[in-house]
């Protein structure tokens, strides 16, 4: 069975940093647009940052532009969402996402109609 794994989430003070991976299990995702997607408490899923198969091209929402940084690391088959200064307001549960096609991700928001393969989850708490 093919999963997303998340870790990496937790609590952290505002303007501190953590580093989220997605690891896929059951098969190599080497093909695909892989992604990060979050949900706040009371509010629709929102994009968050995204990586196409080449791991060339890297998009951001705006609220996270400067602080986030996406990567992939192919030997260890793993995506990495780097969060810097982070603010109460990026509180959420940050779902790893994978589509052959990158803009699911970017532009599916809230639905995401079809996306492939996502995660469970990891919970992100931003407070002092």
């Amino acid at each position: 069975q093919v999963q997303l794994v998340e870790s990496g989430g937790g609590l952290v003070q505002p303007g501190g940093s953590l580093r989220l991976s997605c690891r896929p299990s059951g098969r190599t995702f080497s093909s695909y647009a892989m992604g990060w997607v979050r949900q706040a408490p009371g509010k629709e899923r929102e994009f968050v940052a995204a990586i196409n198969w080449t791991g060339g091209s890297t998009y951001y929402a705006d609220s996270v532009k400067g602080r986030f940084t996406i990567s992939r690391d192919y030997a260890e088959n793993t995506v990495y969402l780097q969060m810097n200064s982070l603010r109460p307001e990026d509180t959420a549960v940050y779902y790893c996402a994978a589509d052959k096609v990158l803009r699911t991700i970017v532009v599916g928001s809230p639905d995401y109609y079809g996306m492939d393969y996502w995660g469970k989850g990891t919970l992100v708490t931003v407070s002092s």
